[in-house]
């Protein structure tokens, strides 16, 4: 169930600028980061050698890949915030801007913030870019920050 019901594109438009929704905490296990790392072939040390992370990394733990965490947009989002009306589907169109300012460590918790950055008319629907924030629970840096462009068609 979603934190947040935006019923129609008039309320979603008056709400540029805001943030609309924060999603629960999610657990990025070493487990998770494993299965992401065989998925893409992603199998950098960093991520997967426990014994070596600790040793040899600053973080003195496996991390999670930036990759895995702005993957997990969708999932996030859908806790967020949901967009009703007369929508049809929503189709993830892309990104504009994507940062990893700080690491995940595995054992993590994560959320994310969704802010309206803008809406914008498209042929058939809308395209909403979304100021996304993701951040560790405990953690001082976020995690990720995007702007991500989702379509919504009719």
């Amino acid at each position: 169930m979603p934190g947040r019901v935006i019923e129609t594109v008039g309320e979603l438009r008056s709400l540029v600028g805001e943030e609309v929704g924060v999603s629960g905490w999610y657990e990025i296990p070493q487990e998770k980061i494993d299965g992401f790392a065989e998925l893409t072939e992603d199998r950098q040390w960093i991520h997967i050698d426990r014994e070596r992370a600790n040793m040899e990394s600053p973080y003195q733990t496996t991390i999670g890949h930036g990759f895995l965490t702005l993957s997990m947009l969708s999932h996030l989002s859908r806790e967020a915030v949901e967009l009703r009306g007369a929508f049809k589907m929503r189709i993830n169109y892309g990104l504009n801007k994507v940062r990893f300012p700080a690491a995940v460590p595995a054992g993590a918790k994560i959320r994310a913030r969704f802010a309206v950055g803008a809406v914008e008319d498209v042929e058939g629907g809308v395209q909403v870019i979304w100021k996304v924030t993701v951040e560790t629970e405990g953690g001082g840096k976020p995690v990720c920050a995007a702007e991500w462009v989702v379509r919504a068609y009719y």
